[in-house]
């Protein structure tokens, strides 16, 4: 290209049409409150407010994100409009056995290696690794370890997988 052209370009970038200097997008908010931004309509039942979008300018003083979205207006909405209300937990966790230890019991015992009513075959063998043996037998399961010296462990488990006890 000749640099004639070039310079036609050039001397021809500032007379650019408005709309190329921003975009204007959709903000669409449901009547439950959720926002979408969004160049097509929005949905039925959508509240629509039409937002100017300005491009990042090289040069231009302050961070990027000012640049590009404007200040949002304050108003009221379906997701603010609501009165509080009373606090309420929806899941706690409870394990296969009744939470009768907890998350710090059970992560000492794991830690030293002890085995504790409570503790679910995981924890066992997160503690002391896979075991020699196992034997299921009606709704109890039982897990033998032997130890190098002699002595040995074995970790009964009820039917729910928790320990019941320990010979």
């Amino acid at each position: 290209m000749p640099a004639n052209h070039y310079l036609f370009l050039l001397a021809t970038l500032p007379c650019l049409p408005v709309w190329a200097a921003g975009q204007t997008v959709h903000r669409c908010e449901s009547s439950v409150g959720h926002v979408t931004f969004t160049t097509l309509s929005c949905g039925p039942g959508e509240d629509l407010s039409l937002q100017q979008i300005h491009p990042y300018s090289p040069g231009t003083s302050g961070p990027i994100t000012e640049s590009l979205l404007p200040e949002a207006e304050p108003r009221q909405t379906s997701s603010n409009r609501t009165s509080r209300k009373e606090l309420t937990v929806v899941g706690q966790f409870e394990d296969r056995c009744a939470n009768l230890i907890d998350a710090r019991q059970r992560r000492e015992a794991i830690m030293n290696q002890r085995i504790i009513a409570g503790m679910s075959q995981q924890d066992v063998e997160s503690a002391l690794g896979k075991p020699h043996s196992i034997k299921i037998r009606n709704s109890s399961t039982r897990y033998t370890y032997k130890a190098k010296k002699g002595r040995s462990a074995e970790i009964v488990f009820d039917e729910k997988g928790c320990v019941k006890g320990k010979s």
